[in-house]
């Protein structure tokens, strides 16, 4: 697992609360769910089933279901560029026009999470006059944390 910690960042799926939806989450999901949020760092699937095994979860299928359920409920991003994935750490984000942004120190594995209403202003008016329809937005930016760029000088 990389050091780092994995903080702000919001979720709200269009009305549903973070409580509400881990209401009604499996063993698996509360687990896979439980991992994330204790990582400090982004995960993919097999670091997250490693962790899991002593719990009973054998198939990174098993890994991978929960994760979609998480998804869909808003509970976790993936973010694309380190094909893994972090908890949402904001229960409201899906509710504002914020934009949600990572940036991910490639030193330390450190992800920061902010939302950003200027970007995903800019980005829905793109789309919108370009009658691009969204499916998703996932901005990342890939650099060295202030932690990270001090311990080097």
């Amino acid at each position: 697992m990389a050091a780092g910690t994995h903080s702000a960042h919001l979720h709200d799926h269009e009305g549903h609360s973070h409580e509400a939806a881990s209401a009604s989450l499996t063993k698996n999901q509360k687990l896979v769910l439980g991992v994330l949020e204790r990582a400090g760092a982004p995960l993919g699937a097999y670091p997250i089933l490693d962790e899991l095994r002593s719990e009973g979860l054998r198939a990174p299928l098993q890994v991978y279901r929960a994760l979609d359920k998480l998804l869909e409920a808003g509970l976790v991003h993936r973010l694309e560029s380190l094909n893994a994935f972090v908890a949402c750490v904001h229960p409201n984000c899906h509710a504002s026009a914020s934009a949600m942004v990572f940036a991910i120190c490639e030193r330390c594995g450190r992800t920061e999470e902010f939302p950003d209403e200027a970007v995903g202003t800019r980005l829905s008016a793109w789309a919108r006059d370009n009658r691009f329809t969204v499916a998703k937005t996932t901005v990342e930016i890939k650099g060295i944390c202030a932690a990270c760029a001090d311990a080097a000088d």
